[in-house]
């Protein structure tokens, strides 16, 4: 601590040698021996007065203490709202001047330290702070090393809109005016979106129900409607016209599992101070309820069990099994329904409870009679309409009683030519395949050549449509993927792949390509081929693109506030694209490359800070009031001088505003000197006494 002037300071100090009621007690007994001497007119009665004295004198031990003191400067703090709606308009102009102008002013006041604070910044540490303006946190940081007794006050330079005020203004735990220096304007109206409720989670396929507001604030309410948009995922945003000031409801479709981000925007207000909160997001995840899966095995083979015991390893599977016992070859004229033990529910399957089902495979079927063409014409179009089909071919599928020559032909995208092969190889990644998410960096393939144990039959197909993720024998394709309507194929073209799960040769990735295949029918947002996001990770917003071409368009990132940065990425090779960026504020960010878009959520996706901009007092006027402090506006007025005060003064008045002068001290040093020493006292003592007897004497 630095003194700013020393000075000395002169005090007679009592310390007793007995305990005080001791000594007063003896000075009473002399001073009753005294008044009778008085009374009854006995010579020395003055000198026996003045040796009491001296004796009583001594005990209470009188020493002249000097105390040298350095007398220590005032500490005040100036904080300073940079927060983001400090941008809006004038008022970061207003604050900065503001601030310029009270340290000019207080450079020149002695005794005062004058600390700087801002709050509103990003720290600069790997974590975002939570959103809002806490300009008493800041306030709190400035004073951690002062002693409460120093401080002199502080001044707030801020659009009043605060998110830490205490409870009770006696919790600062100090006694000093805390003024306050609006930027901003009075008066000031603006339109605002408000999310009053919503759910963070939502069943895949159902709606969810999102509670908001719009309110227009400031200005004479008059009942109106304003125009909502609403946006989720890369879909075109749907308006609608809101009543202003009533809570509504709105239905979003939860249509994958995952994040689902939605935007909502109303359109600008009659006044408005900001668009920022014009605009809200909702983080909503997607969670599937059940994945109700109805396999057909259309004979029993070796590898039937391989699908079952991949479907059931899943406890969020239902898994509706049939398996068609009766060889092809057995024509006796024996009716099917007397073949089974239970009645195979053809009609309730593929016609009643088809659309129950978010995913139909058929392993090695064959055309036997068991399903009506019209049944299977049901499939084709539960596909278009947003199902899923996986095919695993057998040898029947090359032949008359193949799947394809059945109404399904509609979806397929691979048409058999006839031709089996059934010799040893190893499927291999295709071009688009090392880049598709069903099959890049699948596990066994080293620099590039796959690993994996070898097959030993492939059906030939001619790819009419879709895309192809593995070849085979002569280069054909193995497996192929295609979107019909608004639901998604798989076409496997092998049925030996269980020999992966036996691990003959090593084995290969069977459980793996099968789950991606399952999770990209099911439209799963980590497996899209053609995609565009970006995940948080503290304050750094990683960007990822996936694409089956090689793209070098950079990325637009659209900040909060508005701002708008362009990001290069880099490729690394397996149809992704990355880059990271290191974002300042929290909120959510928007990512277009032109094609795509996405959203990128960073800390509170609907800042504490955006939720009300205009400029207010209503905040901070209770702490000035109770502290002797003042509330001024800076828009068209001049910055306040500022003044040291003595306690009980007033601390603010027109144009000015003050500081209070504590006059704190630390001691540095102390002499003392005894007035009454023990020889001196003893002498006057006797002498007294002598004299008293003298006088009695005569």
């Amino acid at each position: 601590m630095n003194a700013t002037f020393g000075e000395t300071l002169t005090s007679v100090l009592f310390s007793p040698v007995v305990p005080w009621p001791f000594a007063a007690l003896l000075g009473l007994a002399a001073a009753l021996i005294v008044c009778y001497g008085l009374t009854r007119r006995a010579n020395g009665s003055f000198w026996r007065a003045l040796a009491f004295f001296v004796i009583v004198l001594s005990l209470f031990n009188p020493t002249l203490v000097s105390e040298r003191r350095d007398v220590l400067p005032d500490v005040g703090v100036i904080v300073v709202d940079e927060s983001a709606s400090q941008s809006i308009g004038d008022r970061g102009e207003l604050t900065a001047r503001a601030l310029s102008d009270l340290q000019e002013n207080v450079a020149e006041l002695a005794d005062l330290e004058m600390r700087v604070v801002t709050v509103g910044r990003d720290a600069g540490d790997d974590s975002l702070r939570p959103s809002g303006t806490l300009l008493f946190e800041g306030l709190e940081r400035a004073l951690a090393d002062v002693p409460r007794r120093r401080v002199a006050g502080a001044v707030l330079i801020t659009d009043g809109q605060v998110h830490d005020t205490p409870a009770d203004p006696s919790d600062l735990g100090f006694d000093a005016p805390i003024h306050v220096l609006l930027s901003g304007q009075r008066n000031e109206e603006d339109r605002r979106l408000i999310v009053e409720s919503a759910p963070s989670y939502g069943i895949v396929g159902q709606d969810v129900r999102i509670g908001i507001r719009i309110d227009d604030s400031g200005g004479s309410f008059k009942r109106q409607f304003a125009r909502l948009s609403v946006r989720h995922g890369a879909l075109p945003a749907k308006a609608s016209y809101m009543p202003v000031g009533e809570r509504q409801e709105i239905r979003v479709p939860i249509d994958h599992a995952g994040a689902t981000v939605v935007e909502l925007t109303v359109d600008a207000g009659p006044e408005e101070v900001s668009l920022l909160n014009n605009r809200a997001f909702v983080a909503i995840n997607g969670v599937r309820d059940r994945l109700r899966v109805l396999l057909i095995s259309g004979e029993a083979h070796t590898g039937e069990r391989v699908w079952r015991n991949l479907l059931k390893a899943d406890p969020s599977v239902d898994l509706v099994h049939f398996t068609i016992l009766r060889p092809p070859e057995k024509q006796d004229g024996t009716p099917i329904h007397e073949l089974a033990l239970i009645s195979f529910p053809i009609r309730e399957l593929f016609e009643v409870k088809l659309d129950d089902f978010n995913l139909v495979i058929f392993d090695r079927f064959r055309r036997r009679g068991v399903v009506p063409l019209a049944y299977l014409g049901n499939v084709a179009r539960f596909v278009e309409k947003g199902g899923a089909l996986l095919t695993a071919a057998g040898p029947a599928f090359s032949t008359a009683f193949s799947l394809y020559r059945t109404p399904l032909n509609l979806v397929l995208p691979g048409r058999p030519t006839g031709e089996v092969f059934e010799t040893g190889y190893r499927a291999e990644l295709s071009d688009i395949g090392i880049r598709h998410p069903v099959t890049a960096s699948l596990s066994g393939v080293e620099n590039g050549e796959p690993k994996w144990g070898r097959w030993f039959r492939q059906i030939e197909v001619d790819p009419e449509r879709g895309r192809v993720l593995m070849d085979g024998i002569n280069g054909k394709p193995i497996l192929i993927l295609d979107r019909v309507g608004e639901g998604r194929v798989a076409q496997l073209l092998t049925d030996h792949m269980w020999l992966w799960a036996r691990g003959f040769e090593g084995g290969g990735p069977q459980a793996e390509i099968l789950r991606r295949l399952a999770h990209w029918l099911m439209k799963e947002p980590d497996l899209e081929e053609d995609d565009l996001r970006a995940v948080a990770r503290g304050n750094k917003l990683e960007i990822t693109r996936r694409s089956l071409t090689a793209e070098s368009t950079p990325v637009q990132v659209t900040t909060p506030s508005g701002e708008r940065i362009e990001v290069p990425l880099e490729e690394i090779g397996d149809g992704r694209a990355v880059a990271t960026v290191t974002v300042k504020e929290p909120g959510l960010y928007r990512l277009s490359d032109g094609v795509r878009w996405a959203p990128g959520a960073v800390g509170d996706v609907n800042p504490r800070e955006f939720s009300d901009l205009r400029a207010t007092a209503d905040k901070l006027a209770p702490f000035a009031a109770v502290t002797g402090g003042a509330v001024v506006w800076l828009d068209g007025q001049a910055t306040p001088l500022t003044r040291k005060v003595r306690r009980g003064r007033d601390t603010a008045g027109r144009g000015w505003i003050g500081l209070k002068s504590n006059e704190d001290f630390v001691v540095t040093g102390v002499e003392q000197l005894p007035l009454l020493p023990a020889w001196f006292a003893l002498a006057l003592a006797i002498g007294g006494l002598m004299m008293a007897w003298r006088a009695e004497g005569l």
